[in-house]
C-alpha cells in the first residue's frame, strides 16, 4: 500500500471514531473500513477480562453471532491468546500450516483448497495488554503480511481508548450483576420465613402455611390487627416463590384518596382527567409475572373493586381513558386489619371479590396471643438498635422483663419495636430497666407489682435493681461494680448488705 493510501485509511478510520458515540458501532465501521481497503475477509477485535482472564470476541467482520458466542481463549492459548500475553504482534503466513491456529470460530473450514494469512496485534493501554485486533485474507506474500502488522497496530494504538471504555462497561456491568446478585440474596435471606421472630404454636402454624403457599400461584388473604407484621409476611411469601426473580410492588389502598386509587393500580392515558399529562403504567403492568401487594384492601371503593375482580378473574384491565385491553400475570397478595365478612353483610365489600380474595386466608395472631415470643422479639430490636444507635446494652433487667411481658401490646409488633428503640436511646447503662420502659407499659397489674406503698420502698427497690444489675454486668466483681455507678466500695458493699444482696452469687 502506498503511504497517500495509507494516510487516507488512517484518516477514514479516524472519522469514523469520532463520529460514532456509539463505541460499538464505531468499532464495527472499523473493521468495515479495513475490509474494504485492505482486502480483508474476516476481522476480529477481543477482550481480555482482567478477572477470568477469558478472552472473548466483542467485535468481528465476516463472522457470524453463533460463531462470536462459541468463540472464547484463554490467557496464551492460540496465536490470539499468545499475542495478548506476550503483547507482541504476531504473522501466519499460512494457516493451515500453523499448528498454534485454533480456528475455534470454524470460519475456515469451507475453504479447504485456499490459502490463508493471519495477522494479529495487541490493544494495549500503556503496557498493560486490554485485548488484540486480528485480521485474515489471502496469502499476497511476505512483504504484504509485514505492511499489515504496521497499519494494524496503528489502528490497534487509535481504537485502544473505544477498548478500554468497553472494558470499563463490562466490568461496571459484572459488579452492576453481582451487586443485583448479592442483593437478592439478602432480600431472600431478610424475608426468609425462618427469619419471622416467634416460637409460639400460633407462629409456627402462620410459618407452616407460608411454606405452603408460596410454592403455588394462589391468592392469599392475610388477616390480623395493625401493627402484626402483615406486611413482613407478604414479603415472605413473594421472595420464597418461583416469582422471586420478577417485581414485588406495593401499594397502600387507604393511603390513597379514592379518585386516585384506580390510575395508581391500573395506569391511565394521557389527557384521560386534568393533570394526566402523559401516559402512565399503572401498578399491575409493572408487577407483571411479579407479586402485588394490596395492603389495606378494606377501604378500597366500590368502584375500584369491580376493576380488581376482573384482574382477579380474567387477567386483564384498561389504563383509566383507555381502549387496550392489557393481559397480565400477576399474584395477588392482599391484607387487611378489617372484618371483611361484616363489610360484606353492610354492601360495603362485594361478596365476590371476597371470595375471589378469601382463597388462601393466613391470619396473623396479636402479640398478646403470642405472649411467649415478646421477649424473642424484645431481644431482637434490642439488638438491632444498639448497633443503629452505637450503644453497648446487652439485656433487659428482670423488672423490665415483667413489664414487658404483662403489658397487652396494643399496637402489637410495631408498638414492641417503637418501645424498644425508645428505651435504647434513653439507655447509657449495661441493661434496660423499667424506668427506660414508656410510661404506657408502668400501669394496669404490673403497676400493683412493682410501685410500692411508699416513696422509700420504691427508691429500696431501685436501688437493689441496681445493684444486681452492675453485679450481673461485672460477674460479681465489687470494685468493678461500684465503679459502674459511680460509687464507693464502701457505699456500694453498704447497700448490697441493706439489701441481701451477695456479691458472690454473681461470679
Amino acid at each position: 500500500m502506498k503511504s497517500i493510501e495509507e494516510i487516507s485509511l488512517l484518516y477514514e478510520i479516524n472519522e469514523a471514531l469520532n463520529d460514532n458515540s456509539d463505541m460499538k458501532k464505531a468499532l464495527y465501521k472499523v473493521l468495515d473500513i479495513l475490509s474494504e481497503s485492505l482486502s480483508l475477509i474476516r476481522g476480529t477485535i477481543t477482550l481480555l477480562d482482567p478477572f477470568t482472564k477469558e478472552i472473548r470476541i466483542e467485535v468481528a467482520h465476516g463472522i457470524s453471532e453463533r460463531a462470536i458466542k462459541r468463540a472464547k481463549y484463554k490467557l496464551g492459548e492460540g496465536i490470539t491468546g499468545k499475542v495478548i500475553q506476550t503483547g507482541e504482534p504476531a504473522i501466519v503466513p499460512i494457516i493451515n500450516e500453523e499448528p498454534l491456529f485454533l480456528d475455534k470460530t470454524a470460519s475456515h473450514k469451507g475453504d479447504p483448497g485456499q490459502d490463508y494469512s493471519f495477522i494479529c496485534v495487541p490493544v494495549k493501554k500503556g503496557v498493560r495488554v486490554v485485548g488484540a485486533l486480528s485480521a485474515d485474507s489471502t496469502y499476497k506474500g511476505q512483504s504484504v503480511l509485514q505492511q499489515g502488522v504496521k497499519v494494524l497496530s496503528v489502528v490497534a494504538t487509535m481504537i485502544a481508548r473505544h477498548v478500554i471504555n468497553l472494558e470499563r462497561i463490562h466490568m461496571e456491568k459484572d459488579k452492576l450483576k453481582q451487586e443485583n446478585i448479592r442483593l437478592k440474596n439478602e432480600l431472600e435471606n431478610r424475608y426468609s420465613f425462618s427469619k419471622i421472630i416467634g416460637n409460639s404454636n400460633k407462629m409456627r402454624e402462620v410459618f407452616q402455611m407460608i411454606s405452603q403457599v408460596s410454592r403455588s400461584n394462589a391468592t392469599v388473604l392475610i388477616r390480623g390487627e395493625s401493627g402484626t407484621g402483615k406486611e413482613l409476611i407478604a414479603n415472605s411469601i413473594h421472595y420464597n416463590s418461583h416469582r422471586n426473580n420478577h417485581p414485588f410492588v406495593k401499594i397502600n389502598c387507604a393511603a390513597l384518596p379514592e379518585n386516585l386509587i384506580e390510575s395508581e393500580l391500573f395506569g391511565h392515558e394521557k389527557g384521560s382527567f386534568t393533570g394526566a399529562l402523559q401516559q402512565k403504567k399503572g401498578k399491575f403492568e409493572m408487577a407483571h409475572l411479579g407479586t402485588i401487594f394490596l395492603d389495606e384492601i378494606g377501604t378500597m371503593g366500590m368502584t375500584v373493586q369491580v376493576k380488581l375482580l376482573r384482574v382477579l378473574q380474567e387477567k386483564e384491565f384498561e389504563r383509566v381513558g383507555g381502549h387496550e385491553t392489557i393481559k397480565v400475570d400477576v399474584r395477588i397478595i392482599a391484607a387487611t386489619n378489617s372484618n371483611l365478612e361484616e363489610m360484606v353483610e353492610q354492601s360495603k365489600f362485594r361478596d365476590d371479590l371476597y371470595f375471589r380474595l378469601n382463597v388462601f386466608p393466613i391470619y396473623v395472631p396479636s402479640l398478646r396471643m403470642r405472649k411467649t415470643d415478646v421477649i424473642l422479639l424484645a431481644d431482637h430490636f434490642l439488638e438491632k438498635y444498639t448497633k443503629e444507635h452505637f450503644k453497648e446494652i446487652k439485656r433487659f433487667s428482670t423488672p423490665a422483663i415483667d413489664m414487658l411481658m404483662e403489658y397487652h401490646w396494643p399496637g402489637n409488633v410495631r408498638e414492641l419495636e417503637n418501645c424498644i428503640e425508645r428505651a435504647v436511646i434513653l439507655c447509657n447503662e449495661g441493661a434496660i430497666h423499667s424506668y427506660h420502659l414508656p410510661p404506657s407499659l408502668q400501669t394496669g397489674k404490673i403497676s400493683q407489682t412493682l410501685a410500692p406503698i411508699t416513696m422509700e420502698e420504691a427508691i429500696a427497690n431501685l436501688e437493689r435493681e441496681i445493684i444486681i444489675d452492675s453485679l450481673k454486668n461485672t460477674r460479681g466483681n465489687i470494685k468493678k461494680a461500684a465503679d459502674l455507678v459511680n460509687t464507693t466500695v464502701r457505699k456500694f458493699a453498704y447497700k448490697a448488705g441493706k439489701y441481701n444482696v451477695d456479691y458472690k452469687d454473681y461470679r
